[in-house]
């Protein structure tokens, strides 16, 4: 081959190795009583996000969780009686496309759901009640019977995650019930047992709403509902939280009327957070980013302006992008993550309004 040849094949090699990996994105959508499927790929070095399907629920779908060995997609509503409230399991195949779902019934409407660190138990919490179940999933990953179940007396619960050792369990809470309720986790039974203190008793005003784990370290980063920034805690071994930092997303002159914080997520190398700004009463939608220092603790890097109630967050399955949801704006907008943690704006696609949630799997594989 000429040297003319071998140049273009050495660059058509790196192009394909630096392409981003092909995804779904799959969007519980209370309007759509279903969920929003959408492709998306890489044309010329550009991202593209197109829809790709619509799958027809009948009911108000809004969050979402992902079991990625058994490649199922776990949908819940918000609303329903209790101890009837309407779920489904979809099962996707090995090229991300939609093959069947089951309907199931929960005992409350979530406003979160997660699967623990073994894919043994999905965890849901509810806002309007702050109530936390847990349930066992069979070996095809179905729900079986719920296993565990809290009701603190407070509303606005809002997040359930596991540690990423499995062994506790911390819930959120926003707004005047601002807390930080912490449970050591069974991963035999799947039951919570209340630490002591239960409450991490998180400062007045911040209101934690939804959480991310530092990859590496034992640090945990909550967005403030209220207090519009990012809270910092450091988990101690026996997995009593204490709060290391707070740091401000706005100066003490911007108003908060009407502005509060939704989603957090962190980049897979741990480099970057970022955390949605959403302006309900004024125009005020941005995602603030951060960079994560050495020891855990973060520095505002500055905003990047959304589009209108940015919402849900997740990363695209190379975790080269963020995507992310606009409740008002009724879009998927899909942002490039910087190797300085700045955002640019890649693709952009019309979805159904008021999603809250956004999951993502791989395509091909």
């Amino acid at each position: 081959a000429t040297p003319m040849l071998r140049m273009l094949f050495l660059f058509s090699t790196l192009s394909l190795i630096a392409s981003a990996e092909d995804f779904y994105a799959y969007l519980p959508s209370p309007t759509g009583q279903g969920l929003q499927m959408f492709a998306g790929h890489e044309v010329d070095g550009k991202l593209r996000l197109t829809e790709d399907k619509r799958i027809t629920l009948g009911f108000a779908a809004n969050v979402a969780a992902v079991h990625l060995r058994l490649r199922l997609i776990y949908v819940g509503s918000r609303d329903g009686a209790e101890d009837a409230v309407p779920g489904a399991v979809l099962s996707v195949d090995q090229n991300g496309r939609f093959s069947g779902h089951e309907n199931i019934t929960v005992n409350h409407g979530y406003c979160f759901m997660s699967l623990d660190r073994t894919n043994q138990y999905l965890l849901g919490v509810d806002y309007f009640g702050g109530h936390v179940d847990v349930f066992s999933l069979n070996a095809s990953g179905l729900p079986t019977r719920r296993v565990a179940a809290l009701d603190e007396g407070r509303k606005n619960a809002h997040c359930v995650w596991t540690s990423p050792d499995n062994q506790y369990v911390y819930v959120p809470y926003v707004k005047d019930t601002n807390g930080l309720f912490q449970y050591r986790f069974d991963v035999r039974n799947g039951s919570l047992s209340p630490l002591t203190p239960k409450n991490a008793e998180p400062p007045a005003g911040t209101g934690p709403r939804h959480l991310t784990y530092h990859p590496t370290l034992p640090v945990l980063y909550f967005s403030n509902e209220q207090h519009l920034g990012v809270s910092v805690y450091r988990a101690d071994k026996n997995g009593q939280l204490k709060v290391i930092q707070i740091c401000d997303a706005v100066d003490n002159t911007q108003s908060k009327e009407g502005v509060s914080s939704s989603d957090i997520l962190i980049s897979q190398d741990g480099r970057f957070l970022f955390a949605g700004i959403r302006g309900h009463k004024q125009d005020f939608d941005w995602i603030s980013r951060y960079q994560i220092l050495d020891d855990g603790r973060i520095r505002l890097l500055g905003l990047t302006k959304a589009d209108k109630i940015p919402w849900g967050f997740t990363l695209t399955p190379d975790g080269r992008y963020l995507l992310a949801t606009a409740f008002e704006g009724g879009t998927l907008t899909a942002w490039k993550i910087e190797s300085d943690g700045d955002l640019t704006k890649a693709a952009s696609v019309k979805c159904d309004k008021r999603v809250m949630d956004v999951v993502t799997m791989g395509a091909g594989k």
